[in-house]
């Protein structure tokens, strides 16, 4: 039993490969899921189709099936002695609420059903959440994944200077501007959404200041903004590139290794 459940977990974990399978398993959920997200945009624009019903339905077999054998295995991958532990370990990880969220709706919305519309359209929407559970197929996102995880502590402190300086902004900018545009200017809040607006260089003109100092701050934060949004883009560009730079050593590591694992003259493995 043990052997089957390691075969099925390597079926449907990429951490786990097991050869041809794994891939064929991992090609079809990842086709279901762009398919998915297709139905989904497709349904907004021409409207519900029992087509679009029949397939919503094939796809939640075969996520919900997923999940179960997920829910299965998961003593192998976060080993514990209660078995309880362990499934709940890999209900409450970032990837097992993804598969959770991506069959929650459907489910939901047949539970709750005659509730408000808007309720049901909100719930119909969340199935885009199934593009998230591309993070675990997909090499490109899981290096983007590695990146922010190992960059997390430079990216949190841009993040919070960032919101320190829209706080400080946002405060200035309402003090200034609060007595000439009362109604554009009515409390901190809209100062911060004038702040955000101004800070990501975007500017939409709906808030803007009309004092000279105002629009000397306004100067001010739109070019300390352009550094600002960099950083975050700096930072996990240095990311990309350590890990490139990883990877191309690991593998000449990897093929000096094997180089010298045959003698030259005999061709016999040698042992090291």
């Amino acid at each position: 039993m043990k052997q089957f459940k390691l075969s099925v977990l390597g079926a449907i974990e990429d951490d786990i490969k097991d050869g041809l399978l794994h891939t064929l398993v991992e090609g079809f959920i990842v086709t279901l899921i762009i398919l998915n997200t297709i139905a989904v945009i497709l349904e907004l624009l021409i409207g519900s189709s029992i087509y679009f019903d029949i397939f919503e339905t094939s796809s939640i077999i075969i996520f919900t099936i997923e999940y179960i054998l997920r829910i299965w295995t998961s003593d192998i991958i976060y080993p514990s002695k209660n078995k309880f532990i362990s499934i709940m370990r890999f209900i409450l990880s970032p990837m097992g609420l993804v598969d959770l969220f991506s069959i929650l709706p459907f489910y939901a919305s047949r539970i709750f059903f005659g509730v408000d519309a808007r309720i049901i359209r909100v719930l119909r929407l969340m199935r885009l959440l199934r593009l998230l559970k591309l993070t675990r197929h997909l090499e490109s996102i899981k290096l983007l994944k590695t990146v922010i995880q190992k960059k997390k502590y430079e990216l949190f402190v841009t993040v919070f200077i960032v919101f320190l300086f829209l706080i400080i902004s946002s405060t200035l900018m309402y003090e200034i501007e609060h007595d000439a545009q009362p109604d554009k200017f009515p409390n901190v809040l809209s100062a911060f959404w004038w702040s955000i607006a101004t800070l990501t260089t975007i500017g939409y003109g709906d808030v803007y200041p009309v004092t000279s100092m105002g629009r000397l701050i306004s100067a001010i934060i739109s070019l300390v903004g352009i550094g600002f949004i960099a950083l975050p883009t700096g930072i996990i560009s240095s990311g990309f590139i350590d890990e490139f730079r990883n990877t191309g050593k690991d593998e000449k590591e990897k093929d000096e290794k094997e180089k010298y694992s045959y003698c030259p003259h005999c061709g016999k493995k040698l042992n090291h």
